[in-house]
């Protein structure tokens, strides 16, 4: 079974769902998905990513979204949705939250469940990306197997 570790910071669509559920064609996927809860100390990268995109109303209510402690609860929520997406397109999935060194926790399941890949879905970040400080460019540098970097759909 190929497994695949995918970290994502929002909910899977249907759309995410089908794209990485059939990336491998007909062999058998394991997932194993970790979920960051949003932090306080990137508000400001998104909004300039909000910005960039012509958001320019999401700019404005970035300080609006849970941040922190009060953003457990909703990432629970959206990684228990994503991992029952999963399963029900027939992989198998597990999942947890993050908060603390992200790619330190990737870098540690991807050892303990000897992954084949790292699929990074989540929105742009491009004040990130523009200076490789991104989950994806980071962790090519860090795991030791392949990263795929993925932009997610929205609803």
């Amino acid at each position: 079974m190929f497994t695949s570790v995918l970290m994502i910071e929002q909910p899977l669509t249907p759309v995410d769902v089908d794209f990485v559920t059939t990336l491998h064609g007909d062999e058998a996927v394991s997932f194993v998905v970790l979920m960051q809860p949003r932090g306080d100390r990137d508000r400001l990268l998104r909004a300039i990513d909000d910005v960039a995109l012509g958001e320019l109303s999401e700019a404005i209510h970035e300080g609006d979204e849970p941040e922190g402690d009060a953003a457990r609860g909703p990432a629970a929520q959206a990684l228990e949705v994503s991992l029952a997406s999963l399963r029900k397109k027939g992989a198998k999935a597990v999942g947890q939250i993050i908060e603390d060194h992200p790619l330190d926790k990737l870098q540690a399941v991807v050892d303990e469940t000897g992954a084949d890949e790292v699929i990074v879905l989540t929105a742009p970040h491009y004040v990130e990306e523009f200076f490789h400080r991104d989950w994806a460019s980071r962790a090519r540098h860090k795991v030791g197997v392949p990263v795929l970097k993925l932009f997610a759909h929205s609803e």
